[in-house]
């Protein structure tokens, strides 16, 4: 396959407005601002990425502003001009610590590039087998837990299989109870966002009773140890999100019991190449996994959908249509969602119709080489 040839690439700041206020244990988003990156090959094709990262580091150590620095200051010089492949990127990065999310934006946006060159779509090119991506719900902390229910019911009602609870300490056993008990049957899940300690076993034990199929990241946002100390003393099954950041982390986590099920935020672990060796390593040690989000554009919803397609990836995942959290969309890739799925197929990503006039008017700023 041809290599593409970089001669043009552009990084956005963008501001993305939310219906509503999205609450989590780390705070509250009023708007989305993100990154995205162009990329343009001597012949004219175009790739897109995106870090999705948030303003404060809050999350993960990674901020906005230090991935646009991190970007324009070490990863665009090492593909301006340069005949150069998604692995060769890789692997030409390695000596660069962190930064996982701002890695993994140039990367996917050459991944794009040679799917066009290949003219396969990118989930094809990883490997994916999957062509039905079953969506999940993530509910946000609310007012009240009436306010979580109506959340709730409407999610269903939309053909989502599967509810993560977003909970705090003080707001978990009775948020959690309401919702098993309207909604029996449904998938459960708890996401507590790193918002918990070894001390407070007894409310993560409480949860026990409500049938869920896991309870995502309770403690510390690095911590493997304590989680596996934490899984010896509770019925639930821990997911891993945070902690995981590439294969290397699952590895020791799976060898330490501290989780059944990983959460892969693929822009977290850097890479799509990182991805596949996740995928691999789950199928040899039966651990299960699914592809979370990051309230990421229909941008990052390409590289999540990719993810999501391969075969140990078999929890539905936070890969929602762009109408859950946003007013209005600038690519097409929702006309492959109905009902909850998405459909991948043949041309999914090739056909790719960026409405660039929309997203000048999102634009905060922008640099061009």
């Amino acid at each position: 396959m041809k290599k593409p040839k970089i001669t043009k690439a552009t990084l956005f700041e963008v501001r993305l407005p939310l219906k509503e206020p999205f609450t989590t244990g780390f705070g509250t988003l009023w708007d989305r601002d993100t990154l995205l990156v162009r990329l343009e090959d001597e012949s004219g094709i175009i790739g897109w990425g995106e870090a999705a990262l948030v303003k404060d580091p809050i999350y993960l150590e990674e901020w906005l502003g230090g991935g646009w620095l991190f970007i324009t200051n070490y990863l665009f010089p090492i593909i301006n001009n340069q005949e150069i492949t998604s692995q060769e990127f890789a692997d030409k990065i390695k000596h660069l610590r962190g930064n996982n999310i701002a890695k993994f934006a140039v990367e996917t946006a050459l991944w794009s590039i040679e799917a066009q060159l290949a003219n396969k779509p990118v989930w094809q090119l990883l490997g994916g087998t999957r062509t039905k991506i079953q969506s999940g719900a993530s509910i946000s902390i609310q007012e009240n837990i009436d306010k979580t229910l109506e959340k709730v019911e409407k999610a269903l009602d939309r053909g989502l299989t599967r509810i993560k609870l977003k909970i705090k300490p003080g707001l978990e056993y009775q948020l959690v109870k309401a919702v098993r008990e309207k909604f029996p049957e449904v998938m459960l899940m708890a996401d507590a966002n790193s918002s918990y300690t070894l001390a407070d076993v007894d409310k993560l034990k409480a949860l026990d009773e409500f049938n869920l199929i896991m309870i995502e990241q309770p403690l510390a946002y690095d911590d493997i140890i304590d989680h596996a100390k934490l899984a010896k003393q509770i019925k639930t099954p821990i997911c891993l999100d945070e902690s995981i950041r590439s294969f290397e982390d699952a590895r020791k986590a799976i060898e330490l019991k501290a989780c059944k099920i990983i959460n892969v935020k693929p822009a977290r672990v850097a890479s799509l190449y990182e991805v596949q060796k996740i995928n691999q390593l789950a199928k040899k040690t039966g651990i299960q996994l699914w592809c979370g989000g990051m309230l990421e554009s229909d941008i990052g919803l390409i590289a999540n959908l990719a993810s999501a397609s391969l075969s140990e990836f078999t929890l539905p995942a936070d890969i929602s249509n762009w109408t859950t959290y946003f007013d209005s969309t600038f690519t097409n890739i929702n006309d492959r969602y109905n009902q909850g799925i998405f459909t991948l197929d043949d041309a999914i990503g090739l056909d790719l119709k960026v409405d660039e006039e929309w997203l000048e008017n999102k634009t905060i700023r922008k640099l061009k080489i």
